[in-house]
């Protein structure tokens, strides 16, 4: 008789733990179709003053969302403005998005939530004070962001020493340019700190963080690239030798630089060859280095 009664508590307790596991995605997809539609309010506002209020409520609703049990493994997928990126190591995750002001700047928000399993939210604000900063190189808490939406996060490690964790992030500008930034995480105990001397090559030494700034109208690739074993980016020069210190005429001159990881540091490596997976359209390329036209199969 005590084991039906222990069988039939077994059931019912297993029952209890799937409904309570079905509520809370079900709880988390209402709070993703409120913050979508509290994200289409800030960005239909007509003034800065509005769209950074209803961007104050989008906050609140994320942070309450993020209280809920489980939240760390729910993706916010339909989220689109906002960036949600995980560690490989399933340490944390980082939220950032951006709001468009009126005179073609932006103002940065995010948040690092750790993963505390089905423990208490523990979540980092991310403070954006780009404006404030008196030195874009200075090396930063939370509380003193500079500001980026955040898309890769790349773990480094090195014998006994702390990790820490390459953040490669967009950050838009002004009206003229647009920047993308090699930022640095590591944590120490309950503290988090941005930047860090980790970069070695020409003209690097001291660098916290690396900053590239380029003409709005051109793209730039900033990326990791597992062929190459390392991190890879266009090399931005200026269109005008007269204006190289202007960023705004600045561009990929079509050669690409990296950062290889080696013994826990980011070592430069210029002019690197990067190979793509092979491709039908391939022989429609001509190689200007071989002067040979491309077969036309069409």
């Amino acid at each position: 008789m005590k084991l039906i009664r222990f069988y039939i508590l077994l059931i019912f307790g297993m029952l209890s733990f799937n409904l309570k596991a079905q509520q809370a995605p079900n709880k988390l997809g209402v709070f993703q179709d409120t913050l979508i539609k509290i994200s289409a309010r800030v960005i239909s506002a007509q003034s800065d003053a509005q769209k950074l209020e209803i961007n104050g409520s989008f906050v609140k609703t994320l942070v309450e969302a993020l209280k809920a049990s489980n939240s760390f493994s729910y993706p916010f997928d339909s989220l689109k403005n906002v960036s949600v990126i995980k560690s490989s190591d399933q340490a944390f995750r980082i939220l950032s998005w951006y709001v468009l002001l009126e005179n073609g700047s932006y103002r940065y928000y995010g948040a690092i939530q750790m993963n505390t399993k089905s423990g208490p939210l523990k979540l980092y604000p991310l403070i954006d004070q780009t404006e404030n900063l008196a030195d874009p190189n200075s090396i930063t808490t939370n509380q003193k962001w500079f500001g980026a939406r955040y898309y890769e996060i790349v773990p480094v490690t090195s014998g006994n020493r702390l990790p820490y964790y390459v953040l490669l992030g967009w950050k838009g500008n002004t009206q003229a340019t647009t920047k993308k930034v090699i930022d640095i995480l590591s944590f120490d105990k309950d503290n988090l700190t941005f930047g860090a001397p980790v970069f070695d090559g020409k003209e690097l030494k001291g660098k916290n963080r690396v900053i590239f700034e380029y003409a709005k109208s051109n793209a730039m690739t900033l990326k990791t690239d597992l062929k190459a074993g390392m991190i890879v980016f266009d090399h931005l020069a200026s269109f005008n030798p007269e204006m190289k210190d202007t960023f705004e005429y600045h561009g990929s001159d079509g050669t690409f630089d990296g950062f290889k990881i080696i013994g826990g540091r980011l070592k430069l490596q210029e002019d690197i060859t990067l190979n793509n997976d092979p491709n039908s359209s391939d022989e429609l390329y001509a190689d200007p280095k071989k002067n040979v036209k491309p077969i036309r199969k069409f």
